[in-house]
């Protein structure tokens, strides 16, 4: 479990390059495109929005960030996602949001009833990112406008590469030979920010507290972003793109660069909070569906987009506890019943 436990802090890699420095000088932007669209790979997934417009007119953007738990770099991109993150950068706000999904939160996954309830984290392992990226937008009734998924192999590196990061932590802990101390700053190198994003079982808020320090590790790296100017060298990029997965390409990360800089000027992160469930004999998380609301809100306001009501295949924690551990078929009926009220409420479902 411990050496699958960390792997929301790389997500970071895409969201550095995304505000990194745009000066480019024209040879060194030639010697490392083809290195960046090396990664290039579509979903599959027909886009609900426009995105080249929206890069064109610097409208804001989504991107959902996935952590594999396929381990070594060189296997194929397979397997479950071991995280995942909703980020959203407007340039006319100049705000960047990022919300956190927890692995385990139950639903019923498109295109897979019969197999419902499921962690959402199953949704690539069965669909890859296709899969993935139609779930958390019929989940949340929202546009995710691009995907990055990364495997586990350069945190260490991006955080030593940009000299470290500084964290103040929340939690007094002592994890893989690191100390750490409540409320006191410390620079932390690769290693020991990977600890401190790591330790699970000894947090009172178990997931959701790692969840939490690995949204600090990710702010601190974004914080750091006048220091990337020293990973853009060919053979840098080369060796993150061996672990990536995109449908950005480099001209989209540069137009990211470019015009979307001062959407970092402020960070806001939230997280679905929910409770541990049996279901489908596994435990899952389950929220109430006034959490997804207020999630879908907090994304849909950090895109600029008007209301609208949340998704409708997340198994919703009102359920009677007869209901809940019955199995998969009953708790399918339960979500279907909520899927149709809340497509009657909101005409046509899912709307940008």
């Amino acid at each position: 479990m411990k050496k699958r436990s960390i792997r929301n802090a790389i997500l970071v890699l895409i969201l550095l390059l995304i505000v990194s420095s745009a000066a480019y000088g024209m040879t060194r932007y030639r010697s490392i495109k083809n290195a960046v669209n090396s990664s290039f790979n579509a979903s599959g997934m027909t886009k609900e929005r426009d995105v080249n417009k929206q890069l064109a007119d610097k409208k804001p953007i989504s991107i959902l960030l996935l952590g594999t738990d396929t381990g070594a770099l060189g296997r194929s991109y397979k397997g479950r996602t071991d995280s995942m993150m909703v980020v959203t950068l407007n340039p006319t706000t100049n705000k960047t949001t990022i919300t956190s999904v927890p692995r385990d939160t139950a639903v019923t996954i498109p295109g897979f009833a019969s197999q419902s309830p499921s962690k959402i984290n199953a949704a690539y392992a069965w669909g890859q990112a296709k899969t993935t990226i139609g779930t958390v937008q019929e989940m949340l009734n929202i546009p995710i406008d691009f995907y990055a998924l990364i495997n586990m192999g350069g945190m260490e590196k991006v955080i030593d590469q940009v000299g470290g990061v500084d964290v103040t932590p929340t939690l007094g802990f002592t994890y893989e030979g690191y100390t750490f101390k409540k409320g006191v700053k410390t620079h932390m190198n690769g290693k020991k920010a990977l600890a401190y994003s790591r330790m699970r079982y000894d947090d009172p808020d178990n997931d959701y507290g790692r969840q939490k320090r690995q949204r600090t590790v990710l702010m601190a790296l974004v914080k750091k972003s006048g220091s990337i100017s020293t990973l853009l060298n060919q053979s840098f990029i080369s060796s993150l793109a061996k672990q990536t997965q995109t449908d950005l390409t480099f001209d989209d990360l540069t137009s990211l660069a470019q015009n979307y800089r001062s959407a970092t000027k402020n960070l806001k992160e939230t997280h679905l909070q929910g409770t541990g469930k049996e279901l489908n004999d596994q435990s899952m998380e389950v929220m109430k569906k006034s959490e997804f609301q207020r999630v879908t809100n907090f994304i849909r306001n950090g895109l600029s987009l008007p209301s609208k009501k949340t998704g409708s295949i997340a198994i919703f924690n009102n359920a009677s506890a007869k209901d809940e551990h019955r199995g998969s078929r009953s708790i399918s009926s339960t979500a279907n019943i909520d899927s149709s009220a809340a497509t009657t409420e909101s005409g046509s479902g899912l709307g940008y």
